[in-house]
């Protein structure tokens, strides 16, 4: 066989990835899966985006960070979740890599009730429940478990909503001693397959 170039994978996509791309016959991928019926009230989510934010706390300089959220599905009854995010200079430009999240959001027991799973590679895993209503997810947190090592988070409480076509949300959290209070905030816009395409990964 000759040889041939090494294939490319949009941003945010790996091997087997079914999140995007053109129907099968034509690129040589499968064609995307039909959504559950139990994940409609979440269809607004799905998806990449891709904008700023800022960080902060008593404990934490305030900071401008960039951000890369992709909500996928595999036509089973949950959306798998990554976030990835970079801390900026004044600049705007990429300082290092920062926080890292990675999990499913499920339908709950009603039809808007939502169940979320998130992990992350500092040592702390989240269990919230909430309310999905039109483009708003209110979730707080039922459980946070950490490891020995990981810095002591107590709560978390996130809300995310469409705004102007926008991904919106707020995060606050409750940690180190310090009462729930603001931690996280960003917009983001929805990435289309052409950008993913032109995107190289960061």
């Amino acid at each position: 066989m000759g040889q041939g170039r090494t294939a490319q994978l949009p941003l945010g996509q790996v091997p087997g990835d079914r999140r995007g791309g053109a129907p099968a016959g034509q690129t040589g991928r499968m064609d995307l899966p039909a959504l559950h019926e139990r994940l409609e009230p979440l269809s607004f989510l799905v998806g990449t985006w891709h904008g700023l934010g800022v960080v902060g706390y008593p404990t934490i300089e305030e900071r401008r960070y960039e951000q890369e959220i992709v909500f996928g599905h595999d036509g089973r009854p949950f959306l798998d979740y990554s976030s990835r995010t970079w801390l900026l200079h004044d600049d705007g430009t990429r300082d290092r890599p920062a926080a890292r999240e990675t999990g499913w959001w499920r339908p709950g027991a009603a039809p808007r009730d939502v169940e979320v799973l998130l992990a992350h590679p500092t040592g702390i895993v989240e269990v919230y429940v909430g309310e999905v209503v039109f483009s708003k997810v209110e979730l707080r947190t039922d459980v946070v478990a950490r490891t020995e090592t990981a810095k002591a988070v107590t709560a978390l409480h996130r809300l995310y909503g469409i705004v102007d076509g926008d991904l919106a949300y707020a995060i606050d959290m409750a940690a180190v001693d310090q009462p729930l209070q603001p931690h996280l905030s960003a917009r983001l816009s929805r990435v289309s397959d052409e950008d993913l395409r032109d995107s190289p990964r960061g």
